[in-house]
């Protein structure tokens, strides 16, 4: 264990009214140093996790994170992007460095705003995360190409509506309890389970409850190496990481094993010492269902085209074996791009801190988070636990 969560904030997930990209920065900037009980001159180093795409005008953001603080001024500060993996990627960016021994105490943050873009604009800027030789004539943009992915599953191992509808239903029944969330709704099964004019069909067999939500927002955490943490009021260290990049176009592998996941699983587990069995809870990419559904398989809870029984048997319920999205997930927490994978570590470390209030798990002292760019392109994995402070 190199290095350790100190301090986190977030920001509520869903359209940000009177809000830009520099104010979301600010806001969980200034918090995340103030929940780590520092300063911010004591900051070595920024790394902020913005995709952007087209989304704001303003780019070549990452000096906007000096606007928490004129203390922050003549920090490094590097923006760092791997499509909707962009918050861990910023992540795994600062262990780098506190591994490297280059900063001791580093600042991450993610962000987006994506609602004041016109719909026909983010289907754009989405598909811009898929190898547009291929898929740029996709129907339905980005929806559209997991709605592929959605299609051969089916055919390949049956139709698997309910499994989907079983996911969605879960995610948002979690989400109810999340503060952050931008749906707090528990919209049943049969509702996932029905197309109808509020649950319409959007790309395939993929209906509107089976995607997530386009979502303004940010996160941000405070690293620092692990004997700095030990002397903090809490700490939540890093067990083991894995990230493994897989090839963007989606004719040269199999899409229905999503093996740069399962890799990048593999990396990070065994880099922690632990198995699934050891993990208290996950936190998952369930950019659409049909995704936390083959991600079930990849990270070894079940065999190919198995991952029905998964959620059928309950284990990825909060009262399951291993716990799945508590959080709502990107299903109902939202999904701003660049803000998801900070978000899924400061989820993940207020539970492992006792902090996640109606989220709260009973006992959970190791988390699993998997983030990923693209349709399993960029796979990020983190496995955390909870260190009792000295």
């Amino acid at each position: 264990m190199t290095a350790a969560i100190v301090g986190w904030a977030h920001t509520r997930f869903g359209k940000s009214e009177g809000e830009t990209v520099e104010s979301l920065i600010t806001q969980v900037a200034q918090g995340a140093i103030r929940d780590a009980g520092v300063e911010a001159v004591d900051i070595d180093e920024i790394v902020l996790g913005h995709f952007n795409a087209g989304f704001s005008r303003q780019d070549f953001t990452a000096a906007l994170t000096l606007q928490a603080s004129d203390d922050l001024r003549f920090k490094p500060a590097t923006r760092v992007e791997n499509a909707c993996a962009t918050g861990s990627a910023a992540v795994h960016q600062g262990l780098k460095s506190i591994a490297a021994k280059q900063a001791r105490m580093v600042l991450v943050v993610g962000v987006e705003q994506m609602t004041t873009t016109p719909g026909p604009e983010i289907g754009e800027n989405l598909l811009k995360a898929s190898y547009l030789p291929e898929d740029s004539e996709t129907p339905a943009g980005f929806a559209g190409v997991f709605g592929n992915i959605a299609q051969s599953y089916f055919q390949a191992y049956g139709d698997q509506s309910d499994a989907l509808a079983m996911i969605a239903a879960k995610n948002h029944r979690n989400g109810v309890n999340n503060l952050y969330a931008q749906m707090r709704k528990d919209l049943g099964f049969e509702f996932c389970r029905t197309e109808s004019e509020k649950n319409p069909k959007v790309a395939g067999p993929l209906k509107r409850t089976d995607c997530s939500l386009v979502s303004d927002g940010a996160a941000a955490l405070v690293l620092t190496d692990f004997q700095t943490a030990l002397g903090r009021p809490k700490a939540v260290a890093f067990r083991g990481v894995g990230h493994a990049q897989d090839f963007l176009p989606m004719s040269k592998r199999d899409i229905l094993k999503f093996e740069g996941c399962g890799e990048a699983w593999s990396r990070a587990l065994s880099q922690a010492g632990v198995t699934l069995d050891d993990l208290s809870f996950a936190e998952t990419h369930d950019c659409f269902t049909i995704a936390e559904l083959i991600e079930y398989e990849a990270m070894g809870l079940a065999g190919p085209g198995e991952g029905a029984r998964v959620i059928a048997d309950g284990l990825t319920e909060v009262d399951g074996k291993l716990p799945v999205n508590v959080s709502g997930g990107l299903k109902a927490k939202g999904h701003p791009i660049g803000a998801t994978g900070v978000s899924m570590h400061v989820i993940s470390a207020m539970q492992l801190a006792g902090e996640a209030g109606d989220m709260q798990l009973p006992k959970a002292d190791r988390a699993g988070i998997y983030n990923m760019g693209g349709a399993a392109v960029a796979n990020y994995v983190s496995v955390l636990e909870a260190v009792k402070a000295a």
